[in-house]
């Protein structure tokens, strides 16, 4: 499918710092990751607990 576009938009919080990497004709690569949290009331303690996932992880060029 030559002249196709593909737009994905993914909502979500980083998961670890964005790797960026510069080529001398001046275009980049981005590597950024998506996680995820979940989020629960301990029964035992009561306490508020968190868990976080990188969930996605993927390539963009710019």
């Amino acid at each position: 499918m030559a002249g196709s576009v593909n737009k994905v938009i993914i909502i979500g919080n980083l998961g670890r710092d964005v790797e960026v990497r510069s080529f001398d004709n001046g275009g980049e690569v981005v590597n950024p990751s998506v996680a995820a949290s979940e989020t629960w009331k301990d029964r035992n303690t009561d306490e508020r607990r968190e868990r976080t996932e990188v969930v996605a992880g993927f390539r963009t060029i710019c």
